[in-house]
């Protein structure tokens, strides 16, 4: 495993983000309360973010690694959507 954290911590704390929101985006893509267009959403950003989170932490040795700002923002917007959509039809 790629992580170590006293001598790569930035790189080390991007990957763990990137397999929580991943996890996260997953696990939000199964109530049936959502919508499907949002559902669909999480479901593929979280499989891309939880895929790349799982590629650099197991299988890139060496070169460079690609930062994608939309990874931070993305995952964000997507978990306030689904939790706002299921808190908004619990209410009814």
């Amino acid at each position: 495993m790629n992580l170590d954290f006293g001598a790569h911590s930035g790189f080390s704390w991007y990957v763990v983000l990137l397999l929580v929101s991943g996890a996260v985006l997953l696990l939000l893509a199964i109530p049936p309360a959502i919508e499907w267009w949002w559902r669909s959403a999480d479901a593929a950003v979280g499989a891309l973010c939880a895929g790349y989170g799982i590629y650099l932490a197991f299988f890139f040795h060496t070169g460079t690694y690609l930062v994608i700002l939309q990874l931070f923002l993305l995952p964000t917007l997507l978990v306030v959507i689904s939790v706002s959509s299921l808190l908004g039809k619990r209410r009814r």
